[in-house]
């Protein structure tokens, strides 16, 4: 297995990779990342064991310890930066661990270590998986055994169940073609003269068995996860607080409700509609051309965009973000059984799920929900609750409260997975909040916001993409409905927002006093919005949503793009607003 190899040659492209996207691509499956990893650090590490043991056999044999328990373990990794204090936190508590031992004990592990590494060629004794086995088997059995203490030997016997499984989901056949090629370095020309098959058969079963086993470390993995919060007395069952309160739907971006709901457990008390506005949610319109895709309104980077509007507030955000950047199709005229349970357990589990489970745990256990995607339909959703002996989620999304098999999460018809969670923060001056949020919005309207592969139109240059798919008639009835329905809700709640911000801005004596145009600007602003509402209202009657109505049909698509260019105008206009308050607040 490369992890342990200390002779690797490593491609060039790997070399040129950051450790972030190493651990990323590690994650993924990729071992020879993995593998640059270890030959990057490796040293280092075995400075950082031998300053503790003074022992350079020892070191040697904490740092082999080490490296297996980070490979078994990397998909808890959450944050990709801290690879590096991670693993040196591995190696520490593995020294550690042998230190507590006897000076006896410690002399014979130190002569176990050659012992074990002067048998043949090392580089070619790790290229063969059953010759890892055999080695890791030899350190668990008789001639080790007299060392162990109970603790060490069930953590040897885990290691090897767990290296053994991972493979061992493979047919025999392919577990010797993946062996070749991973293990072995063999070519897939050269494996298909040993088997004799096509070079395209052997492309297909490494690919195939690789997937395999990808599916099959994650579901170790998730597994060994559980065990260890059993270990360590943590199993339970958490129901965040109130939570009846938190999951009720407030407006149509459901991702706004989701944030809303941590910011009140967190002890936030603003309105639904000032976190929508400071987040930015308010003011947001994100178009697909030609067809006004139903999966417009989220068509935006999650990651950036939802930890950003977090930002303005002052609070830090954790994510797991397994997003694919594709559209999908609309789920509201998917076959249901897509959506049933029967379907997610035909999709493979993700391999994001370890490190989405662990941080939705720690959130949890602080009281805050967790905002994640996908739970139930293509949509955001509410985490608040777990049950680890009957390893389920509680959750709410769109309304439907239900509960969620850990296994499940993120083999939703797209099979994506996203968890976002509060990191901390929060002692933000309200009128620095407005600020952050104005230079925000005023970044999304101009299409300055970061790009995605959604190719969604962003800002204000959306409603021109709007009224060019009703000229090209090919909009999809459904999809234009729901985009109505959720921007004329933001930009209600954008009005209450504009308004409650001038009114809290009056009462502010060294704002009012020093600039009395503020809370002036905000109002004139939301005169705007609130125009925009009128013709939004007969947008929605024209096209309802679900039945979306006939926007194909001349007069109708007639009517839809004189109402979008006056709401455009006055959107405009209020852009004008809010530049001139941005520049002010600065």
């Amino acid at each position: 297995m490369l992890i342990l190899n200390h002779s690797t040659t490593v491609p060039k492209n790997w070399e040129q990779m950051d450790d972030n996207a190493l651990v990323q691509r590690a994650q993924e499956g990729e071992r020879e990342a993995f593998g640059e990893l270890v030959r990057r650090h490796r040293s280092r590490m075995y400075g950082y064991a031998r300053a503790i043991t003074r022992e350079p056999f020892l070191a040697e044999d904490i740092v082999q310890d080490a490296l297996v328990k980070a490979f078994l373990h990397l998909g808890k990794l959450v944050e990709a930066d801290k690879f590096l204090p991670w693993v040196h936190r591995i190696v520490r508590n593995q020294a550690f661990t042998r230190l507590k031992k006897t000076s006896a004990r410690e002399h014979a592990f130190s002569q176990l270590a050659p012992m074990l590494s002067s048998k043949g060629d090392e580089s070619r004794e790790w290229g063969d998986l059953d010759r890892i086995l055999d080695r890791l088997g030899r350190t668990a059995g008789d001639k080790a055994e007299a060392y162990l203490s109970p603790e060490e030997a069930y953590t040897q016997k885990e290691t090897l169940e767990i290296l053994s499984g991972i493979i061992g989901c493979l047919k025999p056949r392919e577990r010797r073609i993946f062996e070749s090629h991973f293990f072995e370095q063999l070519s897939p020309q050269e494996i298909a003269g040993l088997f004799e098959l096509s070079s395209a058969n052997v492309y297909q079963i490494i690919s195939r068995s690789r997937k395999k086993v990808i599916q099959e470390r994650t579901r170790i993995t998730v597994g060994s996860y559980i065990r260890m919060r059993k270990d360590m007395g943590e199993m339970k069952t958490v129901i965040v607080a109130n939570h009846e309160k938190l999951t009720e739907a407030q407006s149509w971006t459901t991702a706004a409700d989701g944030l809303y709901a941590m910011l009140k457990a967190a002890g936030e008390t603003m309105t639904h509609s000032m976190a929508m506005g400071l987040t930015g949610h308010a003011f947001r319109i994100n178009i697909v051309p030609s067809s006004v895709h139903i999966a417009g309104p989220t068509a935006y980077s999650f990651a950036g965009v939802l930890s950003r509007g977090l930002e303005n507030l002052g609070y830090q955000s954790a994510f797991v973000d397994g997003m694919s950047g594709k559209l999908g199709t609309n789920a509201n005229l998917l076959d249901p059984a897509s959506l049933s349970r029967e379907a997610m357990d035909r999709r493979g589990i993700n391999r994001l799920l370890p490190e989405a489970l662990d941080l939705i745990h720690r959130s949890l256990d602080k009281g805050i929900p967790v905002l994640a995607w996908d739970l139930f339909l293509p949509e955001f959703g509410l985490i608040y609750g777990y049950d680890d002996e009957r390893r389920l989620l509680h959750a709410c999304e769109c309304g439907k409260t239900e509960t969620l098999e850990y296994e499940k999460l993120g083999r939703g018809v797209m099979e994506e997975i996203f968890v976002l969670a509060l990191a901390g923060g929060g002692k933000t001056a309200f009128k620095q909040r407005l600020g952050r949020a104005l230079a925000m919005i005023l970044e999304h309207y101009d299409g300055q916001e970061k790009e995605d592969s959604t190719g969604s139109v962003k800002g204000l240059a959306a409603y021109d993409a709007w009224i060019g798919a009703f000229r090209g008639g090919e909009i999809e009835p459904n999809g234009n409905a729901y985009n109505i329905a959720v921007v004329r809700d933001a930009r209600n709640h954008a009005v209450r927002f504009l308004n409650e911000a001038a009114e809290q801005l009056a009462a502010d004596g060294d704002i009012a006093g020093n600039s009395p145009d503020i809370p002036d600007l905000f109002r004139k602003a939301a005169y705007e919005y609130n125009e925009m509402l009128g013709h939004f209202s007969v947008l929605k009657d024209l096209f309802p949503f679900p039945q979306g109505g006939h926007p194909d049909d001349s007069d109708a698509s007639a009517k839809a793009i004189s109402l979008l260019e006056l709401i455009k105008n006055s959107e405009q206009t209020a852009t004008g607003y809010l530049r001139e308050l941005s520049e002010l607040l600065r």
